[in-house]
């Protein structure tokens, strides 16, 4: 093995590091599809709605194709957008789960969206239709939060390799009781929100604009 130095670019990511932590964005990969496209003269979480158009892919009307242009002018306007990863904070994990019941128009199908913080720094996520049809906004909860705890139970496994023991993770779900819907990070993976909503989110996910 040759010492390459500092990491700066993997797997097609660029990785900038300082000294109150690590900024990790896809810069040149934004770049390089605005100029496939021919929109070079003009990241934030594109996630739920690019899992919406690829359940078109079979069939595409013109409607879907004006949605994908809409993603491509957004990833045009934040091509500098990336995730923060602090060195300052904890090492606690915690679980967020959300889902959109009946949100596809199409089968009626729902969406699981999850996401995983280890202390302020955003670890996992993902967005998906559910494969059956669910017959109550219950039954959708209990399938996106049996999602996330299987991630966060392989995630506390890994951690213990670093001697970080966690005794107890929560798995914050929608209920008033345990966290309001203004304080589910998830929101982001599984429906369509306002801007406010939108950029308040990111935010909160560490995705910001490097200066």
């Amino acid at each position: 093995m040759s010492m390459m130095g500092e990491l700066t670019f993997f797997l097609g990511l660029q990785v900038k590091q300082l000294k109150d932590g690590t900024f990790i964005s896809q810069t040149k990969y934004t770049r390089d599809l605005m100029k496939k496209f021919g929109m070079e003269e003009q990241q934030s979480d594109i996630t739920f709605v690019v899992g919406v158009c690829a359940r078109f892919q079979y069939a595409p009307k013109e409607s879907h194709m004006t949605a994908a242009k809409r993603i491509l002018r957004y990833l045009k306007g934040c091509q500098e957008v990336g995730l923060w990863y602090p060195k300052e904070g904890g090492f606690k994990l915690i679980g967020y789960s959300d889902s959109d019941y009946v949100g596809c128009r199409v089968d009626r199908k729902s969406t699981s969206g999850t996401c995983q913080m280890l202390g302020n720094r955003l670890v996992f996520w993902f967005s998906k239709k559910q494969n059956s049809i669910a017959t109550s906004s219950a039954e959708v909860e209990y399938i996106a939060a049996g999602s996330c705890c299987a991630q966060v139970l392989w995630m506390s496994l890994q951690l213990r390799d670093y001697e970080i023991e966690e005794k107890e993770i929560p798995i914050m779900c929608d209920n008033t009781k345990y966290i309001s819907t203004d304080k589910q990070l998830a929101d982001i993976f599984t429906k369509p929100l306002c801007e406010s909503r939108f950029e308040e989110l990111k935010n909160e996910l560490g995705l910001i604009e490097l200066s």
